[in-house]
């Protein structure tokens, strides 16, 4: 079997914390299209080489890292269960943001249909924020602060998930993915809309896939992350996991992922209600990204005057509860 019948057909791109893991599992449903059983395989952000060490600096990077998919035949190898006449597709939220990703794919695939999903930029990087403080990994306590590092903490090598603005420049990101493929072949969509209209959403985007609307369903969420205070058990335990996974860097990811678990369920039994971000944080973390907010509008001609406000669309178990409010 030749290689073209062995890659993916369309990938969803991103953007990190922006609804991708339920679209990937919500396409899923779908008998039409098949999506690769190791969700986030990166494969097009590397070269055919595993990722250099020395963007992977940031605490736990390098345990991530070590679950890339590099090799040409174990990424093919992923799509070998594609039952005949379906779609095949992946999911690695940081090819949008990573522009060497954008060249591959387009060279390697250059039918690729690739699927966006933008999130507000602020309400985005707080939850990719209490994320990383929910897994120990994020050593500041305060929001603001973490965003405040991020220059430093690129140029100390610590990987794009620790990119909290950056992640959030769709505009720059989107524009450079268009300098590799034509428009007809992205097809960029709002997490509001898989939140308050998911049937609707699923439908467009099965169509843009080429496979029949109304068969894929939503499924549970499962990549929600809890809230953790900043408790000295917090503390302590999140300095335990950051030590532990820099001493056990060279050792296979999983098996430090399964000595952290108990530990990260100690910091999760200390969750509690997400506060709402300060009308003053807000405006810190959003004001250099409202250029690009204004370069998204004129490349989409949608308007997202709501990512301008002072408050946010807020996390998805809160707009799942307030419905479309």
């Amino acid at each position: 079997m030749s290689d073209v019948n062995r890659l993916p057909q369309f990938v969803i791109a991103g953007a990190p914390k922006a609804g991708t893991t339920a679209l990937h599992a919500a396409l899923a449903t779908h008998p039409g299209l098949y999506l690769s059983p190791v969700k986030e395989p990166k494969y097009y952000l590397t070269d055919g080489r595993p990722p250099s060490r020395d963007t992977q600096r940031g605490p736990g990077d390098s345990h991530s890292a070590g679950e890339w998919i590099w090799r040409r035949e174990e990424y093919l190898r992923l799509f070998d269960g594609a039952p005949a006449g379906t779609v095949r597709g992946e999911s690695t939220p940081f090819y949008l943001y990573d522009r060497g990703a954008h060249a591959r794919l387009a060279a390697d695939v250059p039918g690729i249909k690739v699927v966006v999903v933008v999130r507000d930029p602020v309400d985005r990087a707080v939850s990719n924020f209490v994320h990383l403080r929910a897994d120990g990994l994020e050593p500041e306590a305060d929001f603001p602060t973490a965003v405040r590092l991020e220059d430093e903490r690129i140029a100390a090598g610590w990987a794009p998930f620790w990119h909290y603005r950056g992640l959030g420049r769709y505009g720059e990101q989107l524009r450079d993915l268009l300098r590799h493929l034509p428009r007809e072949q992205v097809f960029l969509l709002r997490y509001r809309q898989l939140v308050e209209s998911p049937r609707q959403t699923l439908d467009r985007v099965s169509e843009f896939l080429g496979v029949a609307p109304g068969i894929a369903h939503t499924v549970a969420a499962e990549n929600v992350k809890p809230y953790v205070t900043d408790t000295l058990t917090h503390r302590a335990v999140s300095r335990v996991i950051r030590a532990g996974a820099a001493a056990g860097a060279h050792v296979p990811p999983q098996v430090w992922r399964r000595v952290s678990r108990p530990l990260i369920a100690v910091l999760h039994a200390g969750s509690t209600e997400r506060p709402q971000l300060p009308v003053e944080v807000r405006r810190e973390v959003l004001e250099p990204l409202l250029p690009d907010i204004e370069l998204l509008e004129e490349l989409t001609g949608e308007s997202f005057a709501d990512w301008k406000r002072d408050v946010g669309r807020g996390h998805f178990s809160s707009r799942q509860q307030a419905g479309s409010a």
